[in-house]
């Protein structure tokens, strides 16, 4: 395949991922409805004009012209209409049901795809690989092979749990509690990390023979104030090549970094940008071992557990990303459309083509399930015009033992959906202009 074929494929991947996430959300809607006896008037994929449909029983089947979206149309959904069949003739907790299945129904899809790739390829257990000799790690009994099941007051069941706590919170200057796990018994260790003052850029990469890729930056650090993001390649420092991330760390290893500014070439979207970046004087605390960010195989009954704790890892990412939002530690041009996850989802099948068939496929299942995570959580948010918020006032009416007036409702709604439209061609006005 040329490269153009290679990108019609990816957009093509990235659509059907993206209709499969949300069918398997509006059939969550759609199975519950039937269960409890509402006539579902409409089920549609896509949205805007209709380009197929068909009519079986009460219910018109319809593809619509725009790739993006889906509805589950119930009978009465939206009015005061409860007769026979009507969504509003059912009890207060059916109707829960209804409205709750979506996203359940986007967690069970995203839990049915980490079976497959734990089945196949294992996941990530917490395990120390390295304890640097002299630290007060060393010191306080850690050990290499030691599973951490707990660090600083936080649970940790997976690898990427350790990871994204580190990144997020960093390490601080105080006592630092850690369960693991040895020979099938429980150890507390506490020890004080070692502190001291450096210079850093405020970003985080892997170490290895493949591209320095941004996996992410610090808020406030230095590449974050000058606009570098997640996702991006650094390919040179000061004008010196850096052909992967284990070159980038050696050149930092041999050029310590200082108070002068230093220019940063990376490549974003297929185009090679300058950056002068100055670093930051800081109170760096060591870490003084490694973990495993590797996979491992694990028994059947494993796979069932680690698929459930894959996604509660997402869930709590989604709800971590939702956080920094609101906090305004993330701004608005971090949010992402469809046409910004199409392109993601088409970045990722490229990227993961030289490692051949299998793991392309893997990486698309791990996109599905990333983004299923996201819409069911985002989907329970207790906003206006979102099924979270629908269910905010199912329960009031069965607090109330009635229901709120439906036409303030309706209004309560219909103003969220204005919202979220306005919302909705921002970022994809911001996806489309970041394309060119």
């Amino acid at each position: 395949m040329d490269g153009k074929q290679v990108e019609c494929l990816s957009i093509i991947i990235a659509v059907l991922i993206l209709g499969i996430v949300i069918i398997v959300h509006e059939f969550g809607h759609f199975l519950l409805a039937k269960t409890n006896g509402i006539v579902v008037e409409e089920f549609s994929v896509g949205m805007g004009p209709r380009i197929l449909s068909t009519q079986r029983g009460t219910t018109r089947y319809s593809l619509k012209l725009i790739p993006f979206g889906g509805s589950c149309m119930m009978k009465g959904e939206d009015g005061e209409d409860e007769g026979e069949g009507t969504f509003n003739s059912k009890s207060v907790w059916r109707r829960f049901s209804v409205i709750a299945a979506g996203p359940i129904f986007n967690f069970i899809l995203a839990f049915f795809g980490a079976m497959i790739i734990i089945g196949i390829i294992g996941y990530d257990a917490p395990v120390v690989t390295q304890v640097k000799e002299g630290t007060p790690e060393e010191a306080a009994g850690l050990k290499e092979g030691d599973l951490i099941t707990s660090f600083d007051g936080k649970k940790i069941y997976l690898a990427r749990d350790l990871y994204s706590y580190l990144t997020l919170e960093g390490l601080k200057d105080k006592d630092i509690t850690v369960t693991v796990k040895r020979d099938g018994k429980k150890e507390t260790l506490t020890y004080h990390p070692t502190t001291e003052d450096r210079y850093m850029l405020g970003f985080s990469y892997n170490p290895d023979e493949n591209q320095a890729q941004i996996q992410s930056v610090t808020i406030g650090g230095a590449l974050a104030d000058a606009g570098l993001q997640a996702g991006d390649y650094i390919s040179a420092v000061d004008g010196n090549e850096v052909a992967s991330g284990e070159a980038l760390s050696q050149y930092f290893e041999d050029h310590p970094l200082s108070d002068q500014t230093v220019t940063l070439t990376y490549l974003r979207d297929g185009l090679d940008y300058d950056v002068e970046v100055t670093p930051q004087a800081v109170n760096y605390v060591e870490q003084g071992f490694s973990y495993n960010l590797g996979r491992e195989k694990t028994s059947a009954l494993g796979v069932i557990k680690y698929s459930a704790l894959e996604v509660r890892y997402w869930i709590n990412s989604t709800l971590e990303g939702f956080k920094l939002l609101i906090t305004g530690k993330l701004g608005m041009d971090s949010l992402s459309g469809p046409v910004g996850v199409v392109n993601v989802i088409g970045d990722a099948y490229q990227e993961s083509k030289s490692e051949g068939a299998l793991m392309t496929w893997l990486t698309m299942i791990n996109m599905m399930i990333l983004i299923s995570a996201n819409l069911g959580v985002a989907n329970l948010l207790p906003l206006p015009a979102l099924d979270g918020g629908r269910l905010v006032f199912l329960l009031i009416e069965a607090v109330r033992g009635k229901p709120v007036n439906r036409e303030a409702e309706g209004m309560v709604h219909f103003a969220g959906l204005l919202l979220l439209m306005g919302l909705l061609v921002f970022v994809t006005f911001k996806d489309v202009r970041g394309l060119f």
